[in-house]
């Protein structure tokens, strides 16, 4: 990726704009009717700017195969959509685009035939539309271009605060009401747990015994009955019910920690010597490991029920796609490269490779029907004032000790082109991450030229 911070925010609010306009269009032209299809009031949809800027970071160098390219779209444009829309509910408790009755589709976020068409507007946006677009910002003088982004993003923020502040302000309204229907299932709460488990029994049997029978329908009784039980476990003051924030912040500690181990004993094994693994510069945590949790477990949570082989089909290339991101990321933001897989047979430019994208999806299926209900028990064995403020404590140490990682990362970087000390900070990294310290904590880094 070879475009500047200005250009990327050019292409933010022109595919942003672009994407608004798209979209309006089709919904006007299937329902004869204007149809305002963004969630901000101004003519924009973010989703189509975040997607053409991850485009232009993450695919750029993938622009001489045009089957990569396409790929890369698809799979970027799956995760771009269906982080969208699920932070979207999330926040509004609304779907703002819902696939639900289509086929090939995914949580009601993603469709297959438009990740396909996301696929081929990839492959037109970097071999195309990227480059003419560079070519018409040129004309613009760049001061000019400067305070035009200012004003936009200006606007942008107001409207993006604005409409969120007006959906609250109806959800308070609402969630007073909504308050009522809790009362009977407090008071319900263990007829709610046993019956839950019968149920459950019941559909595995009906599963084993017909398994062509309204599977779909099953499942979706099943994912009820388990929000049922998990509200009455969270009115009843258990700690991080369900696929909640503390959830996948626990998951997301433990995953690393337990990543930092696994990879440390497997090159022990592999290489016959210990090295460190760790991603950060205080305690053995890995990073990639512990997002990898927290994320497989947010995406395939409701899916959990699904088969081996459907886990395994999206853990290996969802999980193929998470480690290129990370690598293209880490490269661009440390200028170091972590891991290189160039000289394993079928690799996509030493990112990733065909063998360890089966692992990531072995891992996936392990994780969500082995690992994950046992560390998720184990989780809600915490008593909830402690979990809370425990998990507060180690996320905020957490930030910390990734920014001091990535200021020392950076800092070790600089001193290899042999530029000296200029700031106080510049100092203080140096004294206390010398390159020696650094080495020891990253000894497969490579740095990028």
């Amino acid at each position: 990726m070879d475009m500047t911070g200005y250009e990327l925010l050019w292409l933010f609010f022109t595919y942003s704009f672009a994407g608004w306009v798209t979209g309006t269009a089709g919904a006007a032209a299937r329902q004869r009717k204007f149809v305002d299809v963004g969630f901000l009031y101004g003519p924009w949809c973010p989703a189509y700017g975040l997607g053409g800027v991850a485009y232009a970071i993450f695919l750029t160098e993938l622009k001489d195969s045009l089957f990569f390219l396409f790929v890369g779209g698809v799979i970027l444009s799956f995760i771009v959509t269906y982080t969208t829309g699920f932070v979207l509910e999330r926040i509004f408790h609304r779907k703002w685009w819902d696939f639900s009755r289509k086929r090939f589709q995914f949580g009601g976020y993603v469709s297959l035939p438009w990740s396909v068409v996301w696929g081929l507007l990839g492959v037109l946006c970097i071999r195309f539309v990227n480059p003419f677009l560079r070519d018409v910002l040129k004309l613009l003088p760049h001061g000019v271009g400067k305070i035009i982004l200012l004003v936009l993003g200006i606007i942008f923020i107001m409207d993006f605060v604005g409409t969120l502040v007006g959906i609250l302000k109806v959800r308070s309204s609402v969630k007073k009401a909504s308050l009522l229907y809790g009362v009977a299932e407090n008071l319900q709460k263990t007829s709610d747990e046993m019956g839950g488990k019968l149920t459950a029994f019941v559909l595995r049997r009906m599963e084993q015994a017909y398994p062509r029978l309204a599977a779909e329908e099953l499942l979706r009784a099943r994912r009820e009955q388990e929000k049922e039980a998990d509200a009455a476990r969270a009115k009843a003051g258990v700690f991080a019910v369900g696929c909640c924030f503390y959830k996948l912040v626990c998951l997301f500690l433990l995953g690393a920690f337990l990543g930092d181990i696994t990879e440390t004993i497997f090159c022990y094994v592999t290489a016959g010597k210990l090295m460190s693994r760790s991603s950060v510069v205080y305690g053995p945590f890995s990073i990639v490991w512990g997002l990898g949790c927290a994320l497989l477990t947010a995406v395939l949570y409701r899916y959990k029920d699904r088969s081996d082989s459907y886990i395994f089909c999206f853990g290996t290339v969802l999980g193929g796609a998470y480690e290129y991101i990370c690598s293209v990321f880490t490269e661009l933001v440390f200028g170091t490269v972590f891991w290189d897989y160039s000289k394993i047979p079928f690799n996509l430019g030493g990112r990733i490779n065909l063998l360890y994208c089966f692992f990531w999806g072995i891992a996936a299926v392990v994780w969500m029907k082995v690992l994950y209900p046992l560390f998720s028990g184990w989780i809600e064995e915490i008593p909830k004032k402690f979990g809370t403020w425990m998990t507060w404590i180690l996320l905020v140490f957490m930030i910390y000790d990734v920014c001091l990682s990535g200021l020392a990362l950076n800092r070790y970087t600089v001193r290899q082109t042999g530029e000296g000390i200029e700031t106080f900070a510049d100092g203080w990294l140096d004294t206390h991450f010398p390159d020696e310290r650094m080495d020891r904590i990253y000894p497969n880094a490579i740095l990028v030229e």
